[in-house]
């Protein structure tokens, strides 16, 4: 039977309240239809007693608590999707914005995703190759892992999520195939354009699925275009055995939403305002990453937040932190410095990452170096400390030697530039030329064998040319 209901008992902010409901269930989708014939579309949020709350994607602007009329479809929101979905644009209710019309619809999926059974997860392997130095090297991105980037408000996050989007790819395997699921929340129209305009410039928008939500689109838009985003992600994977990496911008405005969507609910707030189950929110998102046993494709994520006030501490990137593998940390310092990408090496880690490098996978030598590499960088923030305070003419000739390394690290390794992609032999050989400017005695954290074999002594007592081809000039004029 075709049941509707005429007349609302409450408006408030994005939400109507429809009173004497029956057989209705949660994420339910709903028709409202205006006085006027206005159609507009919504989803149970609340159920108490037979009393329905419904959050209206459109708004509720113009809506009459006497003459709209509502009619509960049976089923909860769907995302009709097709391999047509490569290649275009849409809006975060996953609706075609590029103007080239509908895609034909091969099957409607669920945009909560389907129940996962954790004993068919297998363990991620492999990686994928960004082209970035400081990640492919230092913190890995294993495929099927859920690696977040944290940032603050005037770091070039934009720039780095467009740049992975750009150079990320898989090793070179026969049937397999790569692509990108990319979704902005909250973004301003200038930036939707850069990431658009982009893309297109750099060729790869044919394996880019983009999902698009505006700063002035309705907040629950805004809580489910990721969810729209990883079914289009899951679908691709699972069923046309993709691999598909899933760049999610900006979190902390979907965080946002969410805090404001909770009190107009008028639920108690939790930390900082936000509401007490905003880690099982998180979760839902995060968790619908990885690899499905007899599935050939898989999902990986990165998250990229925007941390207030730089805050690591803050509810948003603290709770990301307890449901990922690892983060990628963005420096503000390095950043001021003209450092790009900005990585801040010791606050980073994958935790994934040991058992998608090495021998099989990048390179046998990949474990050691990272350790010695981190290692090496930590007595520079050491050594930079103790210049600080005794000055730097009195350290001694070993400190002396990591400033130099310091910086020759932070402008050869890490910053690389907007346009440069390098393989990952590239990013192993690079560091042990840097490594080159120690001492063989002050590298413990490789074993002999890795040292005899890639570590070139001579190098550490004559001048040497690194991969950007500095001048031993250059060098010691920055040592100073």
């Amino acid at each position: 039977m075709d049941l509707q209901y005429i007349g609302l008992k409450e408006i408030n902010g994005p939400l109507i309240f429809i009173d004497n409901v029956k057989d209705i269930g949660f994420e339910e989708v709903v028709e409202i239809r205006m006085n006027n014939g206005e159609t507009r579309h919504g989803r149970v949020v609340e159920i108490q007693g037979d009393l329905a709350a419904v959050l209206v994607f459109e708004g509720t602007k113009g809506l009459s608590l006497n003459n709209t009329t509502v009619k509960f479809l049976g089923h909860p929101m769907e995302i009709g999707l097709s391999q047509e979905v490569m290649g275009r644009m849409f809006s975060g209710l996953g609706k075609p914005i590029d103007g080239l019309g509908p895609i034909y619809v091969d099957q409607f999926f669920d945009i909560n995703g389907l129940p996962l059974n954790p004993v068919s997860r297998k363990y991620p392997r492999n990686y994928i190759n960004t082209g970035i130095s400081s990640i492919d090297g230092l913190t890995t991105l294993i495929r099927g892992q859920k690696l977040p980037i944290f940032s603050g408000a005037g770091l070039p996050h934009n720039e780095l999520a467009v740049q992975i989007v750009r150079q990320a790819q898989i090793a070179d395997k026969e049937g397999e195939s790569f692509g990108v699921v990319f979704a902005a929340m909250g973004v301003k129209n200038d930036v939707a354009d850069y990431f658009k305009r982009s893309f297109e410039e750099a060729g790869v928008l044919e394996k880019v699925v983009m999902f698009l939500n505006l700063s002035n689109d309705p907040i629950i838009e805004r809580l489910i275009t990721p969810r729209a985003a990883l079914t289009t992600a899951e679908y691709l994977a699972y069923h046309h055995n993709m691999h598909i990496l899933v760049v999610l911008t900006d979190m902390t405005s979907y965080c946002e939403a969410l805090r404001e969507f909770s009190s107009s609910k008028g639920e108690i707030p939790g930390r900082k305002g936000y509401p007490g189950y905003l880690y099982s929110e998180l979760a839902s998102l995060y968790e619908r990453a990885g690899i499905v046993e007899n599935a050939t494709g898989s999902v990986t994520q990165i998250p990229i937040l925007t941390m207030p006030n730089d805050d690591i501490t803050h509810p948003i990137p603290d709770l990301t932190g307890y449901i990922t593998e690892g983060q990628i940390v963005l420096d503000r310092d390095l950043h001021q410095k003209g450092v790009y990408p900005p990585v801040g090496v010791l606050p980073s880690l994958s935790r994934l990452m040991k058992d998608g490098i090495g021998e099989g996978y990048t390179r046998e030598d990949h474990q050691g170096l990272m350790n010695q590499l981190y290692a090496s960088y930590a007595k520079v923030m050491d050594a930079r400390s103790l210049a600080s305070v005794i000055g730097e003419d009195e350290l001694s000739a070993v400190d002396k030697k990591y400033i130099q390394f310091g910086t020759l690290f932070e402008k050869h390794y890490l910053s690389q530039g907007y346009s440069r992609s390098r393989s990952i032999e590239e990013t192993l050989n690079l560091g042990w030329e840097l490594l080159s400017v120690l001492p063989k005695s002050e590298l413990d954290r490789v074993d002999e064998e890795m040292l005899n074999t890639y570590f070139d002594q001579d190098k550490a007592n004559k001048d040497f040319k690194i991969s950007d081809r500095v001048k031993i000039q250059d060098v010691k004029q920055e040592a100073k």
